[in-house]
């Protein structure tokens, strides 16, 4: 099952190739809610301190006025990226009146849709643009999906590697096509084994009663206190079917194919583009007000929900499957990763040198292409780790067998082993083989991952999901303030946010077409 690992490890090691793997590129996006010093989510604007967030390159927001975006530029190192995260963050809570961001993946105390504002970006085309399509979310699914939080980590393989990576494999195509078709191989395998990042990261197993809103819970979930509901095994909530995930795609005509970056264009572009009966009910323009960009399956490719997305940055107006389509893909977003609650930056060394190890793990492990069979089990297994993965003997699925969580993670965490060992020898160290060897540990023992920490803390605290998230953001909250920023860096993000919000208005300014028309020319590709 895994001997062109094996082999490619050896011809990587026969054809000398480790130094051409060492500018691989690592960037981090992080969300947070920012809430009040009680825990209810703030209802102030997005603080013009920080700049613009339709404009600034680091510090934005995401769905919610309040959940606050915060971007690294790629990084020659992963650490780099984590160190930058870090400055932004401290950035960020030094210029903060009072407010807390709120430290796990799942939101605070929240009084209904009401409750969250929707995030705003000025009065610019581009910028209505950001609002309107926020607002089809909400007409669409609701607001409460959209505010929990996540970290997105990007990856794109050192761009020295290709070229005799090609030749080794003996592809015969243009590099770009080899590109392509491998970066589209490494996707089927992040989705193949998706399941392994729910289980070691997940730090999602109870949640705030506030969040369901009056909606029944799961029969699976259990009462933990007057305020808290939780799952018994559970890792990540985030990922399951209370989360903000595309699980009803086929019913909604989203069916995306990752068997080549065409087939998976093309799919997308399908469904940005296929009429839906249940959004016309809606309507797109309604007494002279913006419900949503258009009635179609999905308003626009970034409301496809997906673990993982290949990218291509975007110039301008650019739309993200014509990007990809022009220019191939550049990076890989992984985007199932829960905040750690026991980090302020969310995330740890370790944990990124793991994924690391498993981006290289699933480019060089064999890709099948993913039918629809194994979609569903793909989806089934995701859905099962995230509610059920601390669970003893818990039965996952595979194209020919049903094996348990503990024997297919031992099982893959082994085969990256070698992996991390060519890492190591790549970068002269030692850290990625043992975090490697660490995550074993929590295969071996479900008791000493993430989710089961929190809910530990929880129990013998005798807590609630609240309590524990806002002691924990006060606890984060304590360590930037004490921070010491360099004044350098001071300096740049102070000058990056007086720059976002004069682009801004420069922007604002020179807009000359109405919304109606700036959309349809967006659409049609004119811009």
């Amino acid at each position: 099952m895994y001997q062109q690992v094996e082999q490619r490890l050896r011809a990587i090691e026969q054809h000398q190739l480790h130094a051409a793997l060492r500018e691989s590129r690592t960037g981090l996006e992080k969300e947070s809610l920012r809430v009040t010093p009680n825990g209810t989510l703030a209802q102030t604007d997005h603080p013009k301190v920080l700049g613009s967030a339709l404009t600034h390159p680091w510090i934005t927001t995401d769905y919610s006025e309040a959940l606050i975006e915060l971007i690294t530029p790629p990084q020659a190192r992963a650490p780099e990226a984590l160190d930058f995260l870090l400055d932004i963050e401290t950035f960020v809570y030094q210029h903060l009146d009072h407010e807390l961001l709120w430290t796990t993946s799942m939101p605070c105390v929240l009084h209904g849709d009401d409750d969250i504002r929707i995030a705003e970006y000025g009065s610019s085309n581009a910028g209505l643009m950001k609002h309107v399509y926020r607002q089809g979310l909400a007409w669409r699914y609701g607001k409460t999906m959209q505010v929990i939080a996540g970290i997105h980590f990007n990856y794109s393989i050192a761009e020295a590697f290709w070229e005799p990576w090609q030749a080794v494999e003996g592809h015969q195509g243009s590099l770009r096509e080899f590109r392509d078709e491998q970066y589209m191989a490494l996707t089927r395998n992040l989705l193949r084994y998706g399941w392994l990042i729910i289980y070691l990261f997940g730090t999602s197993p109870a949640i705030c009663k506030s969040f369901l809103g009056g909606r029944k819970a799961p029969e699976t979930m259990l009462e933990l206190n007057e305020y808290t509901l939780y799952e018994p095994y559970g890792t990540s909530l985030r990922m399951g079917n209370i989360g903000y995930t595309n699980s009803k795609e086929n019913a909604s005509g989203v069916q995306v194919c990752y068997d080549s970056l065409q087939s998976y264009t093309n799919s997308l572009w399908r469904a940005i583009h296929t009429p839906s009966k249940e959004y016309e009910k809606i309507g797109v323009k309604v007494d002279g007000v913006y419900r949503q960009l258009n009635t179609n399956i999905l308003q626009i490719e970034n409301e496809y929900y997906s673990t993982v997305r290949p990218k291509q940055p975007l110039q301008r107006f650019e739309k993200p499957v014509n990007a990809l389509q022009d220019r191939g893909i550049k990076y890989i977003e992984l985007r199932s990763v829960d905040i750690n609650a026991f980090h302020p930056a969310g995330l740890t060394h370790e944990q990124l040198r793991f994924l690391e190890v498993f981006m290289h793990f699933c480019l060089l492990q064999a890709s099948p292409k993913i039918d629809a069979n194994e979609r569903n089990m793909i989806n089934s297994n995701q859905m099962l780790v995230a509610h059920q993965g601390r669970k003893p003997g818990l039965l996952l699925e595979q194209p020919e067998r049903q094996i348990s969580l503990q024997a297919w993670g031992k099982e893959l965490l082994e085969q990256m082993l070698p992996v991390a060992e060519l890492l190591d020898k790549v970068h002269q160290e030692t850290t990625y083989y043992s975090a490697v060897q660490q995550k074993l540990e929590l295969i071996n023992d479900p008791e000493l991952t993430p989710s089961a920490q929190m809910m530990r803390e929880m129990q013998e605290k005798g807590a609630s999901f609240f309590s524990f998230a806002q002691t924990k953001s006060r606890q984060h909250r304590d360590f930037f303030l004490k921070k010491h920023l360099s004044a350098e860096r001071e300096a740049e993000f102070t000058q990056l946010a007086q720059e976002s919000l004069a682009q801004q208005q420069a922007i604002e300014k020179s807009d000359t077409m109405e919304f109606d028309q700036f959309l349809h020319a967006y659409f049609s590709g004119e811009l």
